[in-house]
Parts: C-alpha cells; structure tokens; sequence
C-alpha cells in the first residue's frame, strides 16, 4: 500500500511523550508539505510535529478534559506504554518532571523515518513510525506490507499488549489485519493490559477516580466517559451517556456487519453506572473528524 516515507529523528527533551505520541523533525521540513490530507501538518519553528501512531491508541497518561482537569488512565499501562515506546526508539535514562521530559540519551534525539498518508484535525501527522535506516527514499511513496508494518513502533505497542486497536478509515485493510492478528495473539497469552481489560465484560463506575486509577478500558471510550462526568459536575450517572455521544456524532464502520452507525450503537448501559462496548475494538474503523 502507498505510503509517504520521511526520514529524520525523533526528539523527546521539553515534550511530553506518551505511549502513542511522540515529536518528530524531518531531515528536510518541506516534506511536511508532501502529505496529502484536508488537514495540515503543524510544525513548531525547528521543523518538529507531533506524531499519531496510526491504528493504536495507548492509555492516556495526561488527557485534558475540556473546561476540566488534566486527567490520565491507570498508571501501570499508561505509564509503561509510554516508557516502552521511547526505550524501543533507542532513548535511555529519560528523566520526567510530571509529563515533561527533562533529559534522556541520546539528548539530541534518535534517527528514524515515518510512513504517512495524512494528519488529523489537530495538525497531528497520523504515520506509522519505524527507527533506523528508511525502508525507501525520503520523501517518495513507497509500497508498505506486512513485512515493513512488524517493523514499528505501532506493531510493537500491539504486540506488547500496550495498546488498543483503534483503527480509522485511513488505515489500509491489509495492515489493520496484520494489527488485529497481533492484538489477538497478545490478548491470547494474556499479555500487557489484556487480563485487566473491561472494555466487553463491563466496567462499574462510581467516581471519576475509578476510570483514573483502576479501571482499564479503550482510551476513546474513556474520554468520552471523562467528558460526560465531567460535564455533569462529577456525576456518574449514566443515563444520558448515549445522548451525549449522539451528539458528539462520532461515526464508525461496524467491519462484521458492515454497518455505518454513531458509537453509541456499540455501548451499552446494563444500569445507570455500568458501560460496556458490545463490539471488539477491533470490529471497529472510525471515520476521521
């Protein structure tokens, strides 16, 4: 599958990287302008942009809740992806002052490339992120299979049990298979987050402590449930979760019914403080905002 190869180094000193998002400098910044996408790529002065790492989305680590506090999922896999994908990159004794990191080695950043076809609506360039020697010439498309896919950062998220699958259209069918056959594997051996995820058996809430600190769920279904609990003065009463997510109008695909549909066709509310997802993150490919 076509894709845009940039190569460059990735960057961590006064940034807050997490197990998904990590900044990235070009070799040559014009290439932020080769990628094709309704929505640009933001680079800060130096030429750096924040990444999404395409298919994946790690536990939250600093979410900031709008009109809210800064709030983060538990610590153990939100923290651990985040160390894991910056230890897998090549940076060592990465020192933190909250998310902000303070120094690491090397300081100066690490060689890599990214494989991309677009940003989203906050001027992230959503790529698949790889280390070393590019498998093609910067800023040219290259053919991306499975063989190349094994080779990210995004497959080793998955691969560790780090990371949900959270697919969008963008995302080539033959590599969100490669994705989901990894997820399978890792929730098989019960690897990483799997054997305390509550996403598909039902996660009770009766404070906002309990999504920060204990329960594991999808990151995308946890922001939401922040979002509402917040917006409700602290109240976990679920009875007008779906109607807040009808109007947030996230729109998704359902893959083994082949059904088009808003997400809140894919949760339930068994009681006024239980929510759980009646699909597989997996069966899932949200439309890009």
């Amino acid at each position: 599958m076509p894709m845009l190869v940039i190569e460059g180094h990735y960057k961590i000193v006064k940034t807050a990287p997490d197990g998904d998002s990590v900044r990235f400098y070009p070799k040559d910044p014009k290439h932020w302008k080769l990628v094709e996408s309704s929505h640009r790529v933001r680079a800060n002065r130096s030429g750096g942009a924040q990444l999404r790492l395409d298919g994946i989305d790690a536990l939250e680590t600093h979410y900031p809740v709008r009109h809210g506090p800064v709030v983060h999922q538990p610590q153990e896999f939100a923290e651990g992806a985040a160390k894991e994908l910056l230890k897998w990159l090549g940076f060592k004794n990465v020192k933190r002052n909250g998310e902000t990191v303070t120094s690491a080695q090397p300081a100066q950043g690490v060689a890599g490339y990214i494989l991309t076809r677009g940003a989203d609506k906050y001027g992230r360039c959503v790529a698949l992120a790889g280390k070393g020697k590019a498998p093609g010439t910067s800023g040219s498309n290259i053919m991306v299979d499975a063989a190349i896919l094994k080779r990210t950062a995004n497959y080793h998220q998955l691969t560790m049990g780090l990371a949900y699958p959270t697919y969008y259209t963008n995302l080539y069918v033959e590599l969100r298979d490669e994705m989901t056959d990894a997820v399978t594997t890792a929730f098989s051996s019960n690897t990483g987050l799997w054997p305390q995820d509550v996403t598909e058996s039902g996660a009770k809430i009766n404070s906002l402590q309990d999504l920060t600190d204990h329960l594991v769920i999808m990151p995308k279904l946890f922001r939401r449930l922040v979002d509402y609990i917040v917006l409700n003065d602290g109240s976990t009463d679920l009875g007008g979760f779906k109607d807040f997510l009808d109007a947030r109008k996230d729109r998704l695909i359902i893959l083994s019914e082949g059904k088009v549909t808003g997400f809140s066709t894919v949760i339930d509310t068994p009681n006024r403080n239980t929510v759980r997802l009646n699909h597989s993150p997996e069966d899932l490919v949200f439309q890009e905002a």
